[in-house]
């Protein structure tokens, strides 16, 4: 994984410095969709979750599931291409069972992600921006951090400007996602859509939805959520963000919060 992570890394520097301005900086964080936008070639950015919480729960138990410094790498390879891994170096579960009074805490690392973006159309993000993203994930964890076996998928990131401030964007997507019980794979399907508006030249926001059909062979379900997230580019390359995520049915987790930071170099 460390070999494949200084590939990458090695390939954003080996690169020319690029005349002129750079595109606008487009971090995939922290919102529930993936922008079409591409990084430039010869340049990294590194995306980091400092602190995402995320609480489910009914009248039996509760589970509170903390993930701490989640990063993705992008790597622009070229004009339209951007190779990307990601990897989650700690997580925590707590679990309270309400009857009986017990709680169990588990703390492991998370699996590897490996993908690249291909831009189709305006690989800025501008006008009508269309994305192919194809992935893997390795099972470099352990459950219930890790999923336990391999998974691959595909996004593609679409967006749509309808004026300077206003754009929308949706992301469908297709998986092979690993079983519940991290033995094999089943198919899951879905994508997210929603608006982002540009309030000022350093704060955006957005509002989301999220659907995604699981067909996990332990019992078919529906993950519903809804997103609000803010972002403040507090210099050009460098964002803070904050976001917040609500289940909308019984399949899905209670809320979700998250705090994090992305870097462009």
């Amino acid at each position: 994984m460390m070999r494949v992570a200084w590939a990458l890394f090695l390939a954003g520097i080996a690169g020319p410095a690029i005349a002129g301005d750079l595109r606008d900086y487009c971090p995939e964080r922290p919102g529930l969709n993936t922008p079409a936008c591409t990084i430039d070639p010869g340049h990294v950015s590194i995306e980091t979750g400092l602190i995402d919480w995320t609480q489910d729960g009914n009248a039996a138990s509760r589970t509170d599931l903390f993930l701490v410094g989640d990063t993705l790498v992008r790597v622009g390879l070229t004009d339209r291409v951007e190779a990307r891994i990601g990897w989650t170096p700690f997580g925590f579960v707590r679990e309270r069972d309400r009857a009986k009074g017990t709680i169990s805490r588990v703390s492991r690392v998370g699996d590897v992600t490996l993908g690249f973006k291909a831009n189709l159309a305006h690989p800025d993000g501008s006008g009508a921006s269309i994305a192919l993203l194809p992935y893997a994930s390795l099972p470099v964890g352990r459950r219930p951090i890790g999923a336990g076996d391999w998974g691959a998928g595909l996004l593609i990131p679409a967006s749509y400007e309808l004026s300077p401030t206003l754009a929308l964007a949706l992301t469908p997507e297709i998986d092979a996602a690993v079983d519940e019980d991290g033995r094999g794979r089943h198919l899951a399907y879905g994508g997210a859509a929603g608006i982002s508006l540009k309030l000022s030249e350093a704060l955006s926001s957005a509002l989301e939805l999220s659907a995604i059909r699981d067909r996990d062979p332990s019992g078919h379900s529906s993950l519903l959520l809804a997103g609000a997230s803010l972002g403040w580019q507090a210099e050009e390359g460098l964002q803070f963000d904050i976001g917040a995520n609500a289940g909308l049915n019984r399949d899905t987790p209670n809320i979700e919060l998250m705090l994090g930071v992305s870097r462009r170099f």
